[in-house]
């Protein structure tokens, strides 16, 4: 008789816990905070969790690690969490990059569900073949967040900004600093292959591009990086003479060196927001450099888990969070505003959000490290 009570109260137990770990609602708007977790436009469905219980244990599931933003990006997400309101909330968080290898990121998502943990924020290392951890994260209540290179799915909830629409202002910006000239050669520096945001920014480029003119577009591969960008630019500058206008997805600081050196004449140049690109384009807009620094904020990461944090506090959210663009043209910077002449090149410029009072300061972000905390 006893054996049969016990049963049954693992049974029923078992059955409680099933309710309380479960795949999320799809419910209807609006959702929570809006001004902060805008929906990406008026089609975008909504989530709804459970609420638990925290402080809550907190991952970071980086991939590639080897260029400055992805760097800044970590150091970002260990500043952000310290901050008290934030800390306050968190019980235990780890961050880890796993490199470019797939199985290597979804084993890492994996162990980090099988620990018990609450929410795992992650950039994706390819926008597909993530199926099977997001049924395994449903199967445990699991808020899984994607963001900056997000997944092909509408199964998990995401943050990004429009990578299409940041192509589409690369081309836009080019075409009317190009005038009338509808012919030429342009390079594209392109970002880390198989990523869903350098796939995104590459085709809003040419969706708006190459319709209007009769352009050879040289293709090469700089991995967001300025080392890398400044040695196939270089490269590029090399094989195939003078451009007539450059996009650079990343590196942008590498690009433009690679073209001072060479004695390149000076051409529009739509690029990151990486505080030496935006030094050089106020260092040398005098001499005829124009350029528009568009930004993809590492502190981004930080949005994420921000609404990891408020989807286990079980509010409605959208399915896709859109971050707003900046940006700063040419004529429109100003030291200490928009970029920092004391900071290195390598640092990235937009790390505040006003709408989500969310706020790290460069001496905050550059006092942590990259390295994994697993």
């Amino acid at each position: 008789m006893s054996f049969r009570l016990s049963l049954a109260a693992a049974l029923a137990l078992s059955l409680t816990a099933g309710v309380a770990m479960a795949a999320p609602e799809k419910v209807s708007g609006p959702g929570h905070d809006p001004a902060c977790f805008a929906p990406w436009n008026d089609e975008i469905g909504y989530f709804q969790w459970e609420k638990r219980d925290g402080p809550h244990k907190i991952a970071v599931v980086n991939g590639f690690v080897g260029n400055t933003w992805r760097i800044q990006m970590i150091q970002t997400a260990k500043a952000f969490v310290e901050q008290p309101e934030i800390a306050s909330q968190i019980e235990e968080f780890k961050a880890v990059s796993t490199g470019t290898d797939v199985a290597a990121q979804l084993g890492a998502i994996e162990d980090f569900i099988n620990q018990g943990y609450d929410a795992i924020v992650t950039i994706a290392v390819s926008p597909e073949g993530f199926d099977r951890v997001i049924r395994l994260a449903d199967r445990n209540g699991v808020v899984l967040v994607p963001f900056d290179n997000v997944l092909d799915t509408d199964k998990v909830m995401q943050v990004n900004e429009d990578q299409l629409e940041m192509g589409r202002m690369y081309g836009r910006w080019l075409l009317e600093q190009l005038g009338d000239k509808r012919e030429g050669k342009i390079l594209e520096v392109r970002g880390l292959p198989g990523n869903s945001v350098d796939r995104d920014r590459h085709l809003g480029f040419r969706e708006v591009f190459e319709p209007e003119g009769t352009w050879d577009i040289v293709q090469v591969v700089g991995n967001w990086d300025d080392g890398t960008a400044q040695k196939v630019t270089a490269d590029a500058i090399a094989v195939h003479g003078k451009f007539d206008a450059v996009v650079v997805q990343g590196g942008s600081t590498g690009t433009v060196r690679a073209m001072l050196d060479a004695g390149h004449d000076m051409v529009p140049i739509a690029g990151e927001a990486e505080n030496g690109f935006r030094k050089l384009l106020a260092e040398h807009s005098d001499n005829g450099l124009k350029g528009i620094s568009i930004g993809q904020s590492p502190g981004m990461v930080a949005i994420a888990i921000k609404a990891a944090l408020a989807a286990l506090d079980g509010n409605v959210m959208p399915q896709l969070i859109s971050v707003p663009i900046p940006f700063a043209k040419y004529d429109e910077l100003e030291a200490g505003k928009n970029f920092w002449p004391d900071l290195t090149d390598n640092f990235f410029t937009v790390n505040e959000f006003p709408p989500c009072g969310v706020n790290i300061t460069a001496r905050e972000i550059m006092a942590k490290d990259a390295e994994n905390t697993q």
